[in-house]
């Protein structure tokens, strides 16, 4: 066969056998060929063309194999190749369980939903047909968008109604026979600034069909017009105060200039002082009033129906999602101390009864909080109080009792402190949060004891008046949502402590106090430092004799020195996150939750088994089903 058709063949070793191909009247070498891969297909093989080369292997191989593809059919009937259908309307995925059984066992059909395409790899004639059936199955069924204009009833109530009663009223689907694909689906969107429809329909029927309901559901109330009394369920505005906008805005836009001079009055109006739970009405010029009922969160409006309208375009716009913010300060302190004291003195002996010597010359200094002469007194009572650091002390007996006369002091103290704080908080926009992470410590801010009377002068219901007040990291943040995605942020930050050598004070302790009190504009997920303290302080003190003192090297006899420095660095930064949507919230709550849990994990105690409690409190895992109790 390759003599006769001038071809290039190679044979696989799997294919073996013998072929006999008779004809009744000679043919041309072409349709010799066809006959011959006619034969080879009803045996189970198949020849791929691959770059002129013709393979001739067992059908299940052929695919595997570098045979060409093509957009259109260009292989003969019995030979396979690999054919792309593109699919302008209908769904690749609808199209996959109607061509399957169409298809040889041994060759494939795939579906790329990147570009709505199918892949087949089939015998030519097979594809041939194929692509008619594709070619009848892909045409357009939706239909082309609608806008219905409503006369009497308001868009945004009846959209959801009429689709509800399209998809579900009836048991017919609002989706054409034969397809699974929710493109095709009917869609209504409600357009309330003209109060119109958008429709798009699956098929003609399906559009007559919401037509007519719309049609029938387009109707004038049955009430007049001047008694018409209309309930507005809100989804996520708060009633309450939202009537108040309204109210407001309804006696704004009707007050004539005659009445312009004098107020409405609403008294009872829920969220201003002395409001009630279920607002009273306002009763503006036009006959329009507004009630809140705060327990089902909704409106009753009663107005004339155009008004009506006018307002349910203003709730509709008002009564939308509001984003979050998420708000993260990071307060960052890093402290370091330093103190160094020396100093060198020495006494001679002071007087004693029956004994010549009397202390004459000496040194006697109070930096450091100890000198020789109150350390040698002390130290004949039994109760000497010797300083911090290296005392080096030389004492010489006198009548059996030893008296101090050389005291050398060294003394190098390092305190280091770094402190991180991340006090963290979820707030809607333009609502105000606070945080308070304190202890609540009492401040004495007066006493009073009542001495007896009649002489005696035992102490008689003695007390005292105490405020408490909060001592740790208060943070007060209220954010403000722009457009372009930046957030303005009214900020009030407070850092206290209590100074540890105050504690036991008698006019009680000592509080530290950082607070910074600030508007901002941030990015969002920035982050912005709101303010910090960098301070850098030294202090010395110098004690010694004159002259003797400035002696290099032998005036240290004659002196005593304390040095300190202390520095702060403090630090306030803020990152805020804008969180407009369930995912995002959810996003976020998982990862801080994760945060925990893991923290929990590496905290829990070793196992013992001498000691009972082997296992700490620990949160459980996400979704399952202790963390849905």
């Amino acid at each position: 066969m390759a003599t006769l058709t001038g071809r290039n063949v190679v044979v696989d070793p799997r294919v073996k056998g013998t072929i006999t191909l008779t004809t009744d009247k000679p043919v041309s070498p072409s349709v010799a060929y066809a006959q011959f891969l006619a034969m080879l297909r009803l045996q189970g093989f198949t020849v791929v063309d691959a770059a002129g080369l013709d393979k001739i292997v067992p059908e299940a191989d052929a695919k595997l194999q570098g045979g060409a593809v093509f957009d259109t059919v260009q292989v003969t009937g019995s030979q396979i190749a690999t054919q792309i259908f593109k699919l302008n309307f209908e769904n690749a995925n609808n199209l996959l369980p109607i061509l399957r059984p169409l298809i040889s066992p041994n060759n494939t059909i795939n579906v790329n939903p990147g570009n709505n395409s199918l892949v087949i790899t089939d015998y030519g004639d097979n594809l041939r047909r194929i692509a008619q059936i594709i070619a009848a199955m892909d045409v357009s069924n939706a239909t082309d968008v609608e806008v219905i204009s409503l006369k009497h009833a308001i868009a945004v109530d009846l959209a959801p109604l009429v689709l509800r009663l399209i998809e579900s009223g009836g048991g017919v689907s609002a989706v054409p026979g034969g397809q699974a694909d929710g493109s095709f689906k009917t869609t209504l969107v409600a357009e309330p600034r003209s109060n119109t429809l958008i429709l798009r329909a699956a098929n003609p029927a399906r559009l007559a069909l919401a037509k007519s309901l719309i049609d029938k559901l387009d109707q004038p109330g049955t009430q007049s017009a001047s008694g018409n009394i209309y309930v507005v369920y809100l989804k996520n505005a708060e009633a309450t105060k939202l009537a108040v906008t309204l109210r407001a805005a309804l006696s704004g836009d009707a007050r004539s200039p005659t009445s312009a001079s004098t107020p409405i009055a609403t008294p009872g109006v829920s969220g201003t002082p002395g409001g009630s739970g279920t607002t009273a009405t306002s009763q503006s010029s036009t006959g329009g009033q507004i009630q809140a009922d705060a327990a089902t969160n909704s409106l009753i409006i009663t107005a004339p129906e155009p008004q009506y309208r006018q307002l349910r375009a203003v709730i509709d716009k008002l009564d939308a999602r509001r984003a979050q913010v998420y708000v993260e300060s990071l307060i960052a302190e890093v402290n370091a101390d330093k103190a160094a004291e020396f100093g060198i003195q020495w006494q001679g002996a002071l007087g004693q009864n029956g004994d010549a010597n009397v202390g004459l010359l000496g040194t006697n200094f109070s930096i450091g909080g100890t000198n020789i002469v109150k350390l040698a007194l002390t130290g004949a009572t039994g109760s000497p109080t010797v300083g911090n650091g290296g005392n080096f002390a030389v004492a010489h007996q006198t009548n059996g009792v030893y008296v101090l006369g050389f005291l050398a002091r060294y003394l190098q103290a390092n305190g280091d402190g770094n402190i991180l704080s991340t006090p963290n908080l979820l707030t809607l926009d333009n609502e105000e949060a606070k945080i308070i992470i304190a202890q609540n410590v009492p401040f004495v801010t007066g006493q009073f004891t009542n001495t007896g009377a009649g002489g005696t002068s035992g102490s008689v219901n003695p007390f005292q008046t105490i405020e408490r007040k909060d001592v740790g990291i208060t943070l007060k943040v209220k954010p403000q949502i722009s457009e372009n995605g930046t957030v303005k942020l009214t900020i009030y930050q407070e850092v206290s402590t209590i100074q540890a050598s105050t504690i036991n004070s008698a006019n009680g302790p000592t509080t530290n106090k950082r607070s910074i009190e600030s508007n901002v504009l941030v990015a969002d997920g920035s982050i912005v430092v709101l303010g910090g303290l960098l301070s850098d302080e030294y202090s010395g003190g110098q004690e010694k004799i004159p002259v003797l003192g400035d002696v290099p090297l032998f005036g240290n006899l004659f002196k005593s020195e304390v040095r300190s420095r202390k520095k702060t660095n403090l630090m306030v930064f803020l990152r805020p996150v804008v969180v407009r949507d369930a995912a995002a919230t959810d996003a976020l709550s998982m990862d801080r939750y994760e945060l925990m849990r893991s923290a929990q994990q590496r905290s829990q105690p070793e196992n013992s088994t001498a000691l009972p409690v082997n296992q700490g409190p620990q949160l459980p895992a996400p979704g399952s089903a202790e963390s849905k109790k």
